[in-house]
Parts: C-alpha cells; sequence; structure tokens
C-alpha cells in the first residue's frame, strides 16, 4: 500500500482496514470474545470508525461497522459503537497525531494494568519501540466513575502525558489500572503493531519479576540508542508498506 494520510483514503477502503485490523486481534491471541476493539480516525471528514459493541470479530463487515462523527453521533444507519468510544474520542482530540487506536485485555499487559504498575524498560525489545517506561496512569475518581466514565478514563491518559511532558508519538502507549492496555498510531496497523510489541514484552517482564523481583531496568544509554536508531533523525530502520514492522535501511 502507497505511504498516504488516513484521511486520503475513500471511506470504504478505511471502513475495511479498520474491520481487518480489529480481526487481527484475535489472530494476535490478543483478545477473547470480543474483548478489544480497534478505532481510526479520518481527521478530515471528522469521523471515527470502530469495532460495534458486542459484535463477534468473524462477523464483522464494512456494512456492521460503526462510524460516528468526531462528537460521538452515529451517522447513518450505523450499527452502536463500542462502549469505549468516548475513551478513544479523548485521546484523538487531544493527541492530534494519532490516527488508530488499539484497546485489549491482554493477559499480560493487563496483569501489569491490574497490578497498578508501570511497564519498565528491562530491555532492548521495548526500547525499540517506546522512548521510555509505558506508565500506569492514575485512578479515578468516585465522581469521575459515575459521570462521563468512559471519557474520565481517557483524560487520565491524556493528562498524565501533558503532566509529565511525554509525547505521545515516544510513548505510544498506556496501561489504565484495573482495566488494560491501550496503543496508538499513525494508521490501525501501526497501532495494531504496537498492541502486540505491548503484550510480549509485557510478558517477559512478568515472567522475569517472578524470578527477581529487584531487575533492574535497562541502562539509559542503551535504550536510548536502540530508540534512536530506529525512530531518530538518523534511523536505520523504516516501516515496509503496510507499516507491519521495521525493515532495515
Amino acid at each position: 500500500m502507497p505511504d498516504r494520510g488516513m484521511s486520503s483514503m475513500e471511506l470504504k477502503e478505511l471502513k475495511q482496514m479498520v474491520v481487518e485490523a480489529n480481526k487481527e486481534l484475535p489472530r494476535r491471541k490478543l483478545v477473547k470474545y470480543s474483548w478489544g476493539n480497534v478505532s481510526a480516525a479520518d481527521r478530515e471528514r471528522g469521523i471515527i470508525i470502530i469495532k460495534p459493541v458486542g459484535v463477534p470479530y468473524e462477523n464483522l463487515t464494512e456494512e456492521n461497522i460503526s462510524v460516528v462523527t468526531k462528537d460521538g453521533k452515529i451517522l447513518g444507519e450505523s450499527w452502536a459503537p463500542s462502549v469505549d468510544l468516548d475513551i478513544h474520542r479523548a485521546i484523538y482530540e487531544n493527541f492530534p497525531g494519532v490516527n488508530a487506536i488499539v484497546h485489549t485485555h491482554s493477559t499480560y499487559a493487563t496483569i501489569l494494568a491490574q497490578l497498578r504498575l508501570p511497564l519498565a524498560c528491562f530491555g532492548t525489545t521495548h526500547a525499540d519501540y517506546f522512548a521510555g517506561d509505558v506508565p500506569c496512569v492514575r485512578e479515578l475518581e468516585e465522581k469521575e466513575i459515575l459521570d462521563r466514565y468512559e471519557w474520565n478514563t481517557g483524560m487520565t491518559i491524556v493528562d498524565y502525558f501533558k503532566e509529565n511532558h511525554i509525547s505521545p508519538e515516544d510513548i505510544p502507549a498506556a496501561l489504565t489500572p484495573g482495566h488494560g492496555p491501550f496503543t496508538w498510531g499513525e494508521d490501525v496497523w501501526d497501532a495494531v503493531h504496537k498492541s502486540v510489541v505491548l503484550e510480549e514484552i509485557s510478558k517477559m517482564a512478568v515472567h522475569m519479576l517472578c524470578i527477581d523481583k529487584n531487575v533492574q531496568p535497562l541502562k539509559r544509554a542503551v535504550a536510548h540508542r536502540h530508540y534512536n536508531r530506529k525512530h531518530g533523525a538518523d534511523a536505520a530502520f523504516t516501516k515496509d508498506d503496510h507499516g507491519h514492522g521495521m525493515i532495515q535501511r
């Protein structure tokens, strides 16, 4: 696929991408039943395309994928969107470089989220994709749970990144306490790729911490070296034509 912006695509093509990206989640063993969702934002059209609520992945089609305005209003005869829509909306509204979001309840990333633990950078696999620890954001207050729960969940991610001066492009993921992981990217395949990586490095971390709870993070200089050689100005790697990974220049 040529490298082009999400908004330059035909709507039908973008809907099909979102369908296929959602179907990739069970293929990658990131979800069970319907425990997750992929969305894409078309900023020129002012719409979000997201998995409909409760629909099994194998039954997703261009016809039943949900299309809503950026304000969350269902367009036409679209199916009802995921209950997590407002989490996605909060991220899109505040992170203008994000064009796609993935949420799962993948086992190991969710273990860390339920333990209220950030994912420290223990190795170069992590450093290749994230420029630091993946944060576990704050708990919601009672009033935030009772009123606009999903929107407030998204805003805990946004607020954490802004308050700690973290670029969402440098660390394209967050853990929500007691809930699970969110990743994002330039397009749906980039965001799914980040979810696969996040789950794998979470698995490594959980096993490592079971063996040695005092394990030390990767040296900062090594972490910076690995991140910058893939994402810096003189990066030695680039994405393939589908955004599925890194290829050496």
